[in-house]
């Protein structure tokens, strides 16, 4: 029996990158100052992966994530996205951000979760609602579908948007440090549902996180890039991981190597 693992390795091999980005160089215009937020950078993302940038802040993880979804266009290098330059935003690139006011305020989750294949008219008209609906069963918040984004927590907002990207099926799922902002237990509650979520459809997720033990229970590759401008300074394996992993000697063996690259961290110092 070939396994699931097997069948996506195959399948990778065959079909190739889903995103490419080759030596990609970004900047962008303060007040004051044109910022070189990442220099030459250069990655490919598969099918299924769950890709994370890591890095310190101010390294360019955002403004990575901004020209894949088609806000910013390289000064320099080049982004393909199934062999098609990225040129311009699509709904082949659905986006959760770290603020909880993401949702419209005025909608309730139902409508929330509706409006971007209302708008991009991607789906037929009579499957809009019903898609909605499965999608809100699928975050366990079937019971608030009628409720405003005022009456929900913050990690519930969250998986509503959650719940509005997935729905529209994009080829890939970016996510912007989006637990960066809730306490400790509901960001851990939240990358087990997204885990869970995962599991159910296996869909491309790009992730962007400054903490390199979220990065390690969510990804299965993770860039490391290098403080302002960012750089790549390694690409690891993280497959296998997960929180449950979080005690075993690979998890805090790659938790140190990370460390070390990020900080300069030798014996437990930090060197400048």
């Amino acid at each position: 029996m070939i396994s699931r693992t097997n069948q996506a390795e195959a399948s990778v091999e065959k079909i190739g990158p889903l995103l490419s980005a080759r030596d990609v160089t970004l900047q962008y215009k303060t007040p004051d100052h044109l910022v070189t937020a990442t220099w030459r950078v250069s990655f490919d993302v598969h099918v299924g992966d769950r890709f994370v940038l890591l890095g310190p802040s101010g390294c360019g993880k955002s403004t990575l994530l901004k020209s894949i979804g088609g806000f910013l266009t390289p000064v320099e290098g080049r982004m393909w996205l199934k062999n098609q330059e990225i040129a311009e935003p699509g709904p082949d690139r659905m986006m959760v951000f770290q603020e909880f006011d993401q949702l419209l305020p005025w909608k309730t989750v139902l409508q929330n979760v509706m409006y971007p294949m209302q708008v991009s008219k991607r789906f037929p008209k009579m499957e809009v609602e019903q898609r909605a609906r499965n999608y809100i069963e699928k975050i366990n918040l079937s019971k608030f579908t009628d409720a405003f984004p005022h009456m929900l927590s913050g990690g519930m907002k969250q998986r509503v948007a959650i719940a509005r990207a997935l729905a529209m099926e994009p080829a890939m799922l970016l996510m912007d440090e989006p637990f960066a902002s809730l306490d400790a237990l509901t960001r851990r509650s939240m990358q087990l549902e997204v885990l869970r979520l995962w599991n159910e459809t296996a869909f491309t997720m790009l992730f962007v996180t400054h903490s390199i033990e979220e990065a390690l229970i969510i990804g299965t590759r993770i860039l490391v890039l290098t403080p302002h401008p960012g750089q790549v300074r390694a690409e690891l394996d993280a497959t296998g991981l997960g929180p449950d992993a979080v005690t075993t000697p690979r998890f805090q063996e790659l938790h140190r190597e990370i460390e070390e690259m990020l900080f300069n961290r030798k014996g437990g110092e930090l060197h400048g």
